[in-house]
């Protein structure tokens, strides 16, 4: 049924409404069930600018940078997934680099997901459409199963 889920997470306390879900349906599949849940990042920005005065160009990052950044990354699903693996899942992290969405549908090819959890941070008029919606984007170009759970404001941040 559920034993491959994709749980994409992109760092934030709101993105990670759909960890408590993913957790209790852990629980009610478990110890009949294998379960196996992958936790993505995607880093998007590849690129930071440098300003001086009032020209500005954009630098792409070092490789050094980027590998601080894969492992940051990875540290913070560890600590993302923990949870996950008190409740008995196997819990594998993975870090992609490029456009969420796509990276995203992706993943869940190559470990043939049963189904993706993912947050929406439940933005709506021109928030969403200046910031796009990476939810959106997989529910429409994605052929898997899909999860989603609506991010509350009142989610707690510390």
């Amino acid at each position: 049924m559920y034993e491959r889920i994709l749980v994409p997470l992109d760092g934030s306390k709101l993105g990670e409404a759909a960890l408590p879900y993913i957790e209790e349906l852990v629980s009610r599949l478990l110890p009949g069930t294998k379960v196996e849940v992958t936790l993505l990042q995607v880093l998007s920005l590849l690129t930071h600018w440098v300003v001086a005065g009032e020209a500005g160009v954009s630098v792409p990052y070092t490789e050094q940078e980027m590998k601080r950044f894969k492992q940051q990354a990875a540290d913070y699903l560890g600590k993302a997934g923990e949870g996950l693996s008190s409740k008995g899942a196997t819990v594998k992290i993975r870090v992609g680099v490029g456009n969420a969405a796509e990276e995203i549908i992706t993943a869940a090819h190559e470990i043939n997901a049963d189904i993706i959890a993912m947050s929406s941070h439940g933005r709506s008029g021109f928030s969403r459409w200046a910031f796009g919606s990476v939810t959106d984007r997989v529910l429409r170009g994605g052929d898997k199963p899909v999860l989603v759970i609506k991010a509350t404001k009142g989610v707690k941040t510390t």
